[in-house]
């Protein structure tokens, strides 16, 4: 069936009258519309559905035999990193290679989704890159990710990049509200003194108080974000690349509460800079650093407990200093 416009997917709400888009809308109308797009922002789901916008769009017309969602489309690839150290491999990159270079099955043209792209290990990149350098005829390659000067710069140079702020309201986990506004208390109470041994105790207990909240925190938000999350993927996906989207999923997740325990360590800390400055800006200057080391250590794939157990251990020591 031919697809009609009232079936074209929707970009997210938030970006449907950006200029990014009505470059894209505008070189698709006018067939003029790059091989390989590097789509970039802060948040790899917000760069699916402009993908899956752009996919549905190219594939689903009205030359096309047969109508379907991009996930499903026999013209439409994906290739994804896989397993827990989320790479994307050379063998995995050669057969989507292959794919594009067959001729197209209902549509008139293919499309490749390349997901978290910076994830390509070297061999992957290179043998990609002879790719992008001689593109298949009447195919579209899509290459997502939200740190893209991790790519080869040969690669960046070979796309057409646009950038897509946050779609919408970031996911809030259950808890974690409370979490931040516990922890704030905590710190209020580290910076007005801890007068004696019990108060001494009571703000160690809730280091590790805190620390095993956001563990719990965590896992249930991983748990409810790959729930919806796995009932969206094509129905061919591979095991290790589930593995590798849920583990991406944890990653992302903490990073962006990591981020959010900062923000609040600022918003904390700055209405009290001109009552007690030389304190409060040294304490402040020390848990910001010590946060970005621990951010950067969760990169690495360090333990996310151990990671803020250890910030908070520094907290107390910065914030009740004299």
């Amino acid at each position: 069936m031919s697809a009609t416009q009232s079936e074209t997917l929707a970009w997210p709400d938030a970006l449907a009258d950006t200029p990014s888009i009505r470059v894209i809308e505008r070189a698709i109308t006018r067939r003029r519309l790059s091989h390989s797009l590097l789509l970039t922002g802060g948040d790899i789901d917000t760069l699916t559905l402009v993908a899956n916008a752009i996919a549905d769009r190219l594939l689903n017309t009205s030359a096309s035999s047969a109508r379907f969602a991009p996930a499903q489309h026999p013209d439409c690839f994906y290739l994804r990193p896989a397993g827990k150290m989320r790479q994307i491999g050379a063998e995995p990159t050669r057969e989507l290679i292959n794919k594009v270079q067959v001729s197209p099955v209902v549509s008139i043209r293919k499309v490749a989704v390349i997901h978290e792209c910076d994830r390509m290990h070297v061999a992957a990149a290179n043998i990609f890159l002879k790719t992008l350098e001689e593109p298949p005829g009447d195919t579209t390659l899509l290459l997502l990710t939200t740190r893209p000067y991790a790519l080869l710069p040969t690669i960046r140079s070979r796309c057409l990049t646009f950038r897509f702020p946050v779609s919408g309201t970031a996911y809030a986990p259950d808890g974690w509200a409370a979490w931040l506004a516990d922890y704030t208390a905590w710190l209020a109470r580290l910076a007005e003194g801890i007068a004696d041994k019990r108060a001494a105790a009571d703000s160690l207990m809730a280091v590790y108080g805190l620390t095993s909240r956001f563990g719990a925190i965590l896992e249930f938000a991983t748990q409810e974000v790959w729930k919806k999350q796995k009932t969206e993927l094509p129905p061919d996906i591979k095991e290790d690349e589930e593995v590798a989207i849920e583990t991406g999923i944890a990653n992302d997740l903490r990073l962006r509460l990591f981020v959010e325990i900062e923000q609040a360590t600022r918003a904390f800390a700055l209405p009290r800079l001109n009552a007690n400055a030389p304190a409060t800006t040294r304490a402040l200057t020390d848990s910001i650093k010590k946060l970005e080391h621990a951010t950067g250590l969760l990169r690495l794939n360090l333990n996310e407990s151990a990671a803020l157990e250890n910030f908070m251990l520094a907290s107390l020591r910065y914030w009740t200093r004299r």
